[in-house]
């Protein structure tokens, strides 16, 4: 019989009659069965977390950053476990899911470093008449119960992206993991527990969002939302919110621009890479191409030669790129796209193959703008190899999409890159490099329906606290 678990609530296991199963992507054997949280049992979440705020703020930021501290020197003690863990969860590749949790790690390093250096800044009364004589200076205070929802993708570093900020600036969460990836939270629970973060300072509910998310987005208690998901689900957040501070890290279709100048064989690599990593399900995956046609013939051969490197497989296996999609809905999903694009005039260059949950990486050319693979989100292993004239005409190209998260652009000339990198209507601009790239502590998120507010955890905490200025008038 598999393991049963709990929601995690004011320190505690709570097990529930109903539960859901986990099945490993790997195996197919179920991992455990999971509690499903009712309206009742994030009443109570909410609650205790609300209570611990009140001792959880006067907490001093050494004993919150040494909590993150003892959580980080966990999370090394149990890297393979957790890396194992989210492979088998996610189904992401092996490989893939140790740089993850590598990630993490770091997350929560940057989060401990972080907790002792929130503060403020003095400001010059006396720079307008009737200052003179009064100091005026800031500092930031936590907001209080921290609703966090994260998505399946990146199960644990997108939960310390929520959690990190938010526990080092003196708030409380309730995590809502993703119904498909719960594991990995209820793990990094136990170990915050060991690592000595009281009790109700962090809950955990497991559980459909639909049933639960709306409970979490307007409950009075919540005042800080913050989500990693689709544009449709943010929008109604956001909608449901009211006056709630809310930081939405929502879709995109990130493109790159490859010009004629560009470190040719390094461009290949790392294209081929931001495509298809964990199977394109990555809301910075490389999804549009766009390369001078000077190069287009030579960089497209090469391109299809480096992916047909990857290799497509069991998320165990040590080897293994591409591993499965997360359902299989998703890749009958991807694959219609792939058809629906090939109906109207696209071709397949590479791949467009689909075995059950597993979906071959997919080199499309000739596709047009109004295609799904092109304007919408595909978050699947295809890609769009497309031809331009100019370096304006790219850039015309990039910011026709709703979405503007992040861009790459390869190139050696540094006043072009200046140039797109003005530009660019998004929230990342990559030269050199692809959209796909991120480390833990620089600003991300993105502008249009990519979403609002910045994660990186100094940009995060500043979104999770308030400002607060204090003046004293000195001469009485």
């Amino acid at each position: 019989m598999s393991e049963v678990k709990g929601l995690w609530i004011d320190g505690e296991w709570h097990i529930r009659e109903r539960r859901q199963p986990i099945v490993s992507l790997a195996s197919g054997e179920v991992l455990a069965e999971v509690s499903l949280a009712d309206a009742e049992d994030v009443e109570k979440a909410v609650q205790g977390a609300h209570a611990a705020f009140l001792n959880w703020r006067k907490t001093s930021a050494h004993v919150r950053s040494g909590i993150l501290y003892r959580l980080v020197e966990l999370m090394r003690e149990h890297q393979e476990e957790l890396s194992r863990l989210i492979a088998e969860e996610a189904g992401k590749p092996l490989k893939a899911a140790r740089g993850e949790v590598s990630r993490g790690i770091q997350t929560y390093l940057f989060s401990a470093e972080e907790a002792k250096r929130i503060g403020g800044e003095t400001i010059p009364m006396d720079a307008a008449p009737g200052g003179e004589g009064r100091l005026g200076f800031t500092w930031r205070e936590p907001l209080g119960v921290v609703a966090a929802i994260t998505p399946f993708n990146f199960p644990l570093n997108l939960v310390a992206h929520k959690l990190g900020p938010a526990l080092a600036s003196g708030n409380t969460v309730v995590l809502k993991p993703a119904g498909a990836t719960p594991l990995s939270s209820l793990r990094i629970a136990e170990l915050f527990a060991e690592a000595g973060l009281p009790a109700g300072v962090l809950q955990v509910v497991t559980g459909s969002g639909g049933e639960i998310g709306d409970l979490l987005v307007t409950h009075p208690f919540v005042k800080v939302i913050t989500f990693t998901g689709s544009p449709a689900v943010g929008k109604s957040i956001r909608e449901k919110s009211g006056l709630k501070r809310t930081i939405l890290e929502l879709g995109s279709n990130s493109a790159v621009v490859v010009e004629p100048d560009a470190p040719f064989d390094y461009a290949v690599r790392r294209i081929a890479e931001g495509a298809f990593q964990y199977a394109g399900q990555i809301c910075i995956s490389v999804q549009r191409i766009y390369v001078h046609e000077a190069i287009f013939d030579r960089f497209r051969e090469a391109l299809q030669e480096a992916t047909m490197q990857l290799k497509v497989g069991s998320p165990l296996e040590e080897s293994t790129d591409v591993g499965p999609m997360i359902h299989d809905r998703e890749a009958e999903r991807v694959a219609s796209w792939v058809e629906e694009a090939v109906r109207g005039g696209a071709k397949v260059a590479f791949g467009g193959t689909r075995e059950g949950q597993y979906i071959a990486p997919t080199i499309l050319i000739d596709v047009k703008p109004e295609m799904s693979v092109v304007k919408d989100e595909v978050f699947g292993p295809v890609a769009s190899l497309i031809p331009y004239r100019d370096l304006n005409e790219a850039i015309k190209w990039v910011n026709d999409s709703r979405y503007g998260l992040n861009v790459g652009l390869f190139t050696k000339d540094i006043q072009k890159a200046f140039q797109a990198a003005q530009a660019f209507e998004v929230g990342g601009v990559m030269v050199n490099e692809i959209p796909t790239f991120r480390v833990d502590h620089m600003p991300y998120g993105g502008v249009k329906e990519s979403g609002f507010g910045r994660e990186g955890i100094k940009y995060a905490i500043q979104e999770m606290t308030e400002l607060k200025f204090v003046m004293v008038k000195l001469d009485l």
